[in-house]
């Protein structure tokens, strides 16, 4: 943003001297991927995205186009293509010069086929809003770019918003590297010590738990089918629900989480459930998981950095203790506040010995999740400041991780599942099995590593770009040598011109004078007679000279009628004009040139180079 101001005063970063991240990985790794964009109004388009996303649904699976779920990529075969010119009346989808309508069918697969409602996305009051991955909270006022978030809202019939253009942007990896010296902080760094050192040149460092941490991290207990697999997850909440062992349960979706929900209903088990859905009640509901019987169903929005004390926390309940006696807690009294407080703190301290007994915080995760880091912040919510817990994870072969990355070993072990008979719900607990597991998660983290260090190999082009033109930015910003910078380049256009109307090595008579004397014209307002000038002038260089200087003393003329400051200001808007709305058609180019660039390896050519 302190790129795109017009004046020197409005800019508000003073250098990048020292950076500490907190949740490093959060910010560093699983951000890393997106850029972050600044964009402005664009182009209309949203009746092409409705035409498309209802020609969509009828291609088939195989024939009219190929689907890889594991690397999330979908292309249209030639089939696919000509089905959806009959349908959408097109004669040829690629003869298109602005290349949209390729863009147009490419988002539209992407939506109908790859992108999942309430796991990916949701729909709430008419807006399709963007599901965090990592945290499973939503992501208000972030779009997806180049068409995907428009083909999202075309597909759910709620209102098209226009594409917006790219004004600015810049990778997280990229903006972090600008600090002289960067460090940070999380609980769960190590698993991504090569990314750290290899991108950001940062060693991790291991520092000791505060107290020795006596959780009890169980097998993961793997079940033939999914449903088998929630059943048992429910029937063990119930199990130490009687107990009263708090449950926190993490689930990778929303559907998950509400189809876990229904199962708890129907036994009659009091729980709460945080998702994207219902989020505004998070610090709240957190609080209180670790109280007596608590069953909390969450994604993965209560992952990162909340300590769930045992037997609740006492701050949060006086609140809860003053509304049932008739007090909204902003209009409590100070002698109400002290005497809830002092009942929740009593309630809290023997609930925390009873939960103590009965194990303390159970830990329950319903799928592995694709990042080994991921499951590392949900075990970690239990057996917080060396108190007890215990972490269990549940898994079924038709899990997405297994079924995608499983390879192999699952079709082994589901064979072997087949062949022994095993019912449905007897799970089977092998380092077998957690071998295959972490060689899946291994690979998903390796992909998604090659994936962010390709975002980067991009941007880091781009960067070496934008270095340079915001530093050009940034000096015609703070008014440097911008006179003479203006000067210099009246004689740069003038001299190149005079050379287009008048090519080196030809004739005066051959010259095109009129084209020159319009020009001329057009860029001064000064007279100029092509007859004088062809009778006076037969050398190109000389005739840009004596062009060059009427212009500079018309220029100087100019500065006295609108006084120096004037006209230093006006140079400084117009140049910062300039080099935004070329800047910005720049990134628009690249973004093109970004999508087929690949292609370039079919030949042999390394494609970040020919980029």
């Amino acid at each position: 943003r302190d790129n795109m101001v017009t004046r020197a005063e409005d800019r508000v970063q003073r250098g990048h001297g020292f950076a500490i991240v907190d949740e490093v990985d959060s910010i560093l790794i699983d951000e890393a991927r997106t850029p972050l964009i600044i964009s402005g109004a664009g182009t209309k388009s949203a009746e092409t995205y409705k035409d498309f996303a209802k020609a969509i649904p009828r291609l088939r699976d195989g024939v009219d186009f190929e689907l890889d779920e594991a690397k999330r990529t979908v292309a249209p075969t030639e089939e696919g293509i000509r089905r959806m010119e009959q349908a959408l009346g097109i004669d040829d989808i690629y003869a298109d010069p602005s290349g949209q309508l390729v863009n147009h069918l490419q988002q539209a697969l992407k939506a109908e086929f790859l992108f999942k409602r309430d796991v990916d996305y949701v729909v709430k009051d008419g807006e399709v809003l963007i599901v965090d991955e990592f945290t499973g909270r939503l992501m208000v006022g972030r779009r997806y770019s180049e068409g995907l978030h428009q083909a999202l809202e075309a597909k759910e019939r709620v209102s098209v918003r226009e594409e917006n253009q790219t004004l600015a942007t810049i990778t997280l990896q990229n903006y972090f590297r600008m600090y002289d010296k960067l460090s940070g902080m999380t609980g769960t760094a190590i698993t991504e010590d090569k990314e750290f050192r290899d991108i950001y040149n940062l060693p991790v460092m291991l520092i000791p738990t505060n107290r020795p941490m006596v959780r009890d991290d169980r097998n993961d207990l793997v079940y033939r089918t999914v449903t088998a697999k929630f059943n048992a997850v429910a029937d063990d909440i119930a199990e130490r629900n009687k107990a009263g062992q708090p449950c926190l349960v993490g689930t990778i979706s929303i559907e998950n989480s509400e189809r876990l929900s229904r199962l708890l209903q129907k036994r009659g088990i009091k729980h709460n459930v945080l998702n994207a859905k219902f989020h505004e009640m998070e610090a709240h509901i957190v609080a209180q998981a670790g109280r007596l019987g608590a069953v909390t169903i969450a994604t993965n929005m209560a992952g990162r950095g909340t300590d769930i004390i045992l037997g609740g926390n006492a701050e949060f309940l006086w609140e809860e203790i003053v509304r049932e006696r008739g007090v909204q807690p902003e209009e409590a009294t100070e002698e109400q506040r002290e005497s809830a407080l002092a009942e929740a703190k009593r309630i809290c301290a023997e609930e925390h010995v009873r939960v103590v007994e009965a194990g303390g915080l159970t830990v329950i995760g319903t799928e592995r999740h694709e990042s080994r880091r991921i499951d590392n912040q949900l075990r970690g919510r239990a057996g917080r400041q060396g108190d007890a817990g215990v972490s269990q994870f549940y898994l079924s072969l038709e899990d997405d991780l297994m079924r995608l990355f499983g390879g192999d070993r699952m079709e082994r072990i589901g064979g072997f599942m087949q062949k022994a008979d095993i019912p449905d719900d007897m799970p089977i607990q092998a380092g077998l099995v957690s071998k295959a597991i972490e060689s899946a998660q291994r690979q998903v983290e390796a992909m998604n590593f090659a994936a962010r260090k390709h975002v980067l190999e991009y941007d880091d082009v781009m960067n070496k770009q934008r270095e340079v033109i915001y530093a050009e930015r940034q000096r015609v910003l703070d008014g440097k040598d911008i006179h003479d910078r203006v000067t210099e380049m009246m004689g740069d256009v003038v001299a190149s011109n005079v050379l287009t109307f008048c090519p080196e090595r030809t004739y005066a008579e051959d010259w095109d004078w009129d084209g020159l004397a319009a020009w001329y014209h057009e860029l001064t307002g000064l007279p100029f007679d092509a007859e004088t000038e062809r009778t006076e002038h037969d050398n190109a260089h000389l005739l840009a000279e004596a062009l060059t200087e009427r212009a500079l003393a018309a220029y100087a003329e100019k500065e006295q009628q609108l006084g120096p400051e004037n006209l230093r200001d006006l140079e400084r808007q117009v140049m910062l004009r300039v080099i935004d709305t070329r800047w910005m058609d720049h990134l628009q180019e690249m973004d093109y040139l970004k999508e087929g660039i690949g292609l370039r390896a079919m030949g042999q050519r390394d494609p970040i180079v020919e980029y």
